[in-house]
């Protein structure tokens, strides 16, 4: 019987050549505070890519405009100079068989930079600085930032994009009711919390043809915050609004948390599993999973249709290869790296 986690995965009109994923994973290497890809990074993604390796890469959280970046050295798409070396970073990685997507992201609160925004003025930790409550008109900028980076990532190439409403960042502390606290049409309700989020989709939608993702943190592990029960919600409302795949992350709204899980390989599954069940669009798992028999189980048992691999591909750009080898699919492997795994 054939591998699933060598079988193809569609996501929207995408064909993908197998459901091993490269999880957005920030590398601050960006030269000058300019934000542009450059020579590490077409060389760290190829290196993933090549060998006939990961089906689908997206590239690191990639902010929107300079107040949304995580530290002053992540990459951008919030200028034409950053959006052709994008491409050069594209062109690089396809010719190996590589989906190429782009993390569009905003810190907020968890900013290291000027400018810290954020849907309240409550600040993250005593190690950051409180931020300024995002007005009306600081809303509609930021979700046409979302949309003009997302077009820069269609013309880079990019076949697809992700929206990152994970990890206490911009758009999850909108969901956040123990962060927003605002008293608006953006606050208050699961309704007014999510608005932001599905705004920020609907307009991407309406402004590319490629298809749009988002990664979400499926539970806050604070009691009373944002739960997986409200995830599978929002869940199902994103798809409704055309989202084209769900990426099932955890964590990351607070500093402190009083009901976070152990960190234990698969620790994330359940939460990809239970948004599985509750929406027909692909669902990709994260969190600790390190072997290609892992994958294997996570999606003979309808946890997921992508598996992500994070730290295990920083560790092994060649773990594709690996697994194929294991899983019995080392047909697939290129000659240039067969004798490696015989």
């Amino acid at each position: 019987m054939q591998s699933l986690l060598f079988t193809p995965l569609k996501i929207g009109d995408l064909q993908i050549k197998n459901r091993i994923v490269m999880p957005p994973m920030c590398t601050y290497k960006a030269k000058d505070e300019n934000g542009c890809p450059r020579c590490f990074h077409r060389l760290h993604y190829a290196a993933r890519a090549r060998g006939g390796g990961v089906g689908l890469i997206i590239v690191e959280a990639t902010a929107v405009e300079p107040r949304g970046r995580i530290a002053s050295r992540d990459l951008g798409l919030w200028n034409d100079e950053q959006q052709e070396a994008h491409a050069r970073l594209v062109k690089e990685c396809v010719k190996y068989g590589a989906v190429m997507a782009v993390q569009l992201a905003h810190a907020g609160r968890k900013s290291e930079c000027d400018g810290l925004i954020a849907p309240s003025a409550v600040k993250f930790s005593e190690s950051y600085k409180t931020p300024r409550q995002m007005s009306v008109e600081d809303i509609v900028s930021v979700k046409q930032a979302f949309v003009q980076a997302a077009i820069r990532a269609e013309r880079a190439g990019y076949a697809a994009t992700e929206i990152h409403a994970a990890h206490g960042y911009l758009i999850s502390e909108f969901l956040s009711p123990g962060i927003n606290l605002r008293d608006d049409e953006y606050g208050g309700s699961f309704e007014n919390r999510a608005r932001f989020l599905k705004e920020i989709l609907s307009e991407i939608k309406a402004a590319v043809k490629i298809p749009v993702g988002v990664r979400i943190s499926a539970d806050s592990w604070a009691k009373g915050d944002w739960s997986l029960e409200d995830s599978v919600r929002l869940a199902k409302e994103l798809e409704l609004l055309g989202a084209a795949f769900i990426h099932v992350s955890a964590g990351g709204f607070f500093e402190r948390t009083d009901s976070a899980p152990a960190f234990t390989p698969l620790y994330q599954a359940g939460y990809a599993k239970a948004v599985k069940q509750a929406v027909s669009i692909p669902v990709i798992a994260v969190g600790l999973i390190t072997k290609a028999s892992e994958g294997e189980a996570l999606l003979l048992g309808g946890v997921c249709d992508g598996v992500a691999y994070g730290r295990e591909l920083l560790r092994n750009p060649n773990f594709a290869q690996a697994a194929m080898s294991e899983l019995g699919c080392a047909e697939l492997i290129e000659n240039s790296y067969k004798r490696a795994f015989k």
